[in-house]
């Protein structure tokens, strides 16, 4: 009964750790970092000698609230109506090898179909741009740091992984003119299904088990970008000289950040959890250069969740709630201010919440 116990905590610990894309939420294009990881399902005799993990997760979420800073712009909504809308449905398909009770490998394959409706300035029609298909495939390896035959109240988990630029990144649709003609352009970064860059992902999982029921989890991820800029044309228009001067004109490929925390109880053949998230999509990357356009945010959230378990499924939903939101200034922002000496800051679209559901199955 108490390993039972202990495998319905640390497989709930781990469901919760990967359900990203989420890492963000609207116009801050934090991309889907995978829906599952190896952790999973604590390391016990039942996952060695080649045992496998599927799982899949879908993730939904409406941006149309307008920010700069932490500062909501109301007015969008209330008396311009011209906020911008991103719907964005990403399908997340995760396969994991247990090799033994220490090592394993992930693979997370993610499709995404997205939408962005906006206003045309000239004559106030509100329209809409679609992306669907391939986005970023990322492969991690992971290590139990400590021997989970002779550690079994807590444990570290290790994970480094690459992600490839297997999304589209430059992908084009109609744009409405004010005349109510169409142009081919660039879709908005925040709808494109990749960044454009191949990079190195680090995570850190871990739990600590008070009793057999009741626990703690935390999970730290950072995705670095070395790719300065993917080539990508802000917009189909004509680049001012400014903003060609500042690296706005074109699409950056930045890093993201993410770090979850909270606690577990398991209740029959339910598993209940509350914590918090940090989604991050920093100012500046930390390898390389930063040009380049990119809407830098962060996203402070509450993350309730629910897993029901039976044999080897599990279902799981889990829902952040946006608390704290704040489109910080990007590098184009801060060259435009040095050079014009006046305060730029851009804005950006974020969602209330995210709802994250899937299934995961032991075989």
């Amino acid at each position: 009964m108490k390993t039972i116990y202990k495998l319905l905590f640390t497989t709930l610990f781990l469901l919760i750790l990967n359900h990203s894309n989420v890492f963000a939420q609207g116009c801050v294009a934090i991309r889907s970092t995978g829906g599952l990881c190896t952790m999973d399902e604590h390391p016990d005799s039942a996952l060695k000698n080649g045992s496998w993990l599927f799982n899949s997760n879908t993730r939904y979420y409406k941006s149309f609230r307008h920010f700069v800073g932490k500062q909501e712009q109301y007015y969008r909504i209330d008396q311009l109506h011209n906020n911008v809308i991103n719907k964005v449905v990403t399908q997340d398909f995760g396969f994991t090898r247990i090799f033994n009770d220490r090592w394993s490998i992930a693979l997370d394959i993610p499709y995404a179909d997205n939408s962005r409706s906006q206003v045309q300035k000239g004559n106030g029609t509100r329209f809409s741009t679609h992306t669907f298909g391939l986005g970023d495939i990322r492969v991690t390896g992971y290590y139990w740091l400590f021997n989970p035959a002779k550690v079994h109240q807590g444990n570290i988990q290790v994970g480094l992984g690459a992600k490839f630029a297997t999304g589209a990144y430059n992908l084009q649709d109609y744009f409405l003119n004010a005349d109510g003609t169409k142009t081919l352009g660039p879709v908005d970064q925040s709808i494109q299904l990749g960044d454009g860059g191949t990079g190195v992902s680090l995570e850190l999982n871990g739990y600590y088990n008070f009793t057999h029921k009741f626990g703690l989890y935390a999970n730290y991820f950072y995705l670095a970008n070395p790719r300065d800029v993917n080539g990508t044309p802000r917009s189909a228009s004509a680049a001012s000289a400014q903003t060609i001067a500042t690296t706005g004109d074109v699409e950056s490929v930045p890093d993201q950040e993410l770090f979850r925390s909270g606690a577990s109880l398991a209740v029959g053949h339910f598993d209940f959890s509350g914590g918090v998230r940090y989604d991050v999509l920093p100012v500046r990357d930390l390898f390389g250069n930063s040009d380049g356009f990119r809407r830098p945010g962060r996203i402070f959230s509450a993350e309730p969740g629910v897993t029901y378990r039976f044999k080897n499924i599990a279902i799981y939903g889990f829902f952040p709630i946006a608390i704290i939101r704040d489109r910080t200034q990007s590098v184009p922002d801060l060259r435009t201010q040095a050079i014009t000496h006046t305060w730029t800051q851009g804005d950006a679209a974020f969602a209330d919440y995210v709802v994250n559901i899937g299934v995961t199955v032991k075989f």
